[in-house]
């Protein structure tokens, strides 16, 4: 009778050391909390491009929250000095908050044309890339860009 598969032999796991492993949880918990901070900033700055100012309202549909989180999410921005907001006009990016939607919009445009250039569907590539971006390391980031500069392939 087979072995089941919780009953697999240890050997075949091969676990990195106690400091190395604590560094990787701890720098995907990171990525995780600056996730959500990104994704805001990211959204807030497509909405203004496009309408003139991104309000609360808008920022919970399109982000899938609630009005209450995107209100509380929004207050962290502000705390981070990443954006600003006046009563009744709506929310607006502060030149660090466009810097960093600059940084993110470029991150996920890399990460999306890596995955297309791998042969995933843009959809996906597209939907995909919204939890990888977050994720990936510079070491990772830059390598996706030699890889695409070697095919010629535009990010």
């Amino acid at each position: 009778m087979p072995a089941s598969p919780s009953h697999a032999p240890a050997a075949t796991i091969e676990m990195p050391e106690e400091p190395t492993h604590a560094l990787r949880f701890g720098k995907a918990r990171t990525a995780q909390a600056s996730a959500v901070l990104e994704d805001y900033v990211e959204l807030i700055a497509d909405l203004i491009a496009v309408h003139g100012e991104a309000r609360a309202t808008e920022v919970a549909k399109r982000l899938g929250v609630s009005h209450p989180t995107a209100v509380k999410s929004v207050a962290r921005l502000k705390r981070e000095g990443l954006a600003t907001s006046r009563p009744y006009r709506g929310i607006f990016l502060t030149d660090a908050g466009r810097q960093l939607a600059d940084r993110v919009r470029a991150r996920h445009r890399l990460v999306v044309d890596m995955l297309v250039a791998v042969g995933v569907p843009a959809e996906a590539a597209e939907s995909d890339a919204e939890g990888m971006e977050h994720h990936a390391s510079e070491a990772t980031l830059k390598a996706f860009a030699r890889f695409l500069a070697d095919r010629g392939t535009k990010t």
